[in-house]
């Protein structure tokens, strides 16, 4: 993929209302493709299509409205798109929350790992046979550097027996890398790639409202990574990477560890009702 490739691909971006979801969409929609919009709440997803049309004169757009921390929204934007649109070639894994206090999803899950984690893991799952179709295509996923303090206790992944807004944050993180990793080996050979990224320390909401009076950069810089991941023809056959400001990063040593990815997979499975393989 290139600049001048992304017309007539169609590209989903959650999270795009606000912060560096909305930039990608933005700078994604500049560069022809059909992009679709998701957020929350519908009216902000309709008033964030519009300006992306005004901004962009891309009139091939669309947004749906899903609240992520409800697996049954998941699967129903999962439907809507798949009912709407007979491809995808790119799928971005933006929508993200940091909780400061433990409050349960709509399926009585932690809030941070059911919307950071589970949604994107779903979703996926959901839309893979529209990536398969449209191979070569890619999934992207948004994590963070604080991937590398979390402590991956599987029996504490809903911050049951104990719990922290950064240690939640940060074991959602690690999950959207150890997913990208895992499958990205299982989708070998599919034509579909799989790479995740941390954006950078960036002024958003979700900056604001978790690290309180921290600065950042530019929703721009932010957007920059997930819009290079998303079009660079170099990477067509890149995948199972972690990327920080276009290039790759190692990230937490546990996380080329099989055996631990295997049981993470298996377990965020069983928490999304899904079959594990």
């Amino acid at each position: 993929m290139s600049a001048d490739t992304l017309q007539g691909k169609v590209i989903l971006v959650t999270g795009s209302t606000d912060g560096i979801g909305k930039e990608t969409a933005l700078e994604l929609s500049r560069r022809g493709a059909t992009v679709i919009l998701h957020g929350r709440d519908l009216g902000r997803c309709q008033r964030a299509l519009d300006e992306a049309v005004r901004i962009t004169r891309n009139k091939s757009l669309g947004c749906f409205a899903a609240d992520l921390g409800s697996l049954h929204e998941v699967r129903r934007l999962a439907e809507d798109i798949t009912a709407q649109y007979d491809r995808l070639d790119v799928l971005i894994n933006n929508a993200g929350v940091f909780m400061t206090s433990r409050m349960l999803s709509a399926d009585g899950y932690e809030m941070t790992f059911a919307v950071n984690h589970l949604a994107p893991f779903l979703l996926t799952h959901l839309l893979l046979d529209h990536l398969k179709k449209s191979a070569p295509s890619r999934i992207i996923t948004m994590s963070s550097v604080a991937h590398q303090r979390a402590r991956l206790e599987l029996d504490n992944l809903q911050g049951e027996k104990h719990f922290t807004g950064y240690g939640a944050y940060a074991l959602s993180k690690l999950g959207n890398i150890l997913f990208t990793y895992e499958l990205a080996e299982r989708l070998r050979g599919s034509g579909v790639t799989v790479l995740c990224l941390h954006p950078g320390v960036i002024g958003t909401k979700l900056l604001r409202e978790g690290f309180g009076g921290m600065s950042g950069g530019s929703v721009k810089q932010g957007a920059d990574t997930p819009v290079y991941l998303a079009s660079a023809p170099e990477l067509d056959m890149v995948t199972g990477k972690y990327f920080l400001q276009r290039k790759e990063e190692q990230p937490a040593p546990l996380v080329h560890d099989a055996a631990l990815r295997r049981q993470f997979w298996d377990a965020s499975a069983r928490l999304c009702g899904l079959t594990s393989d």
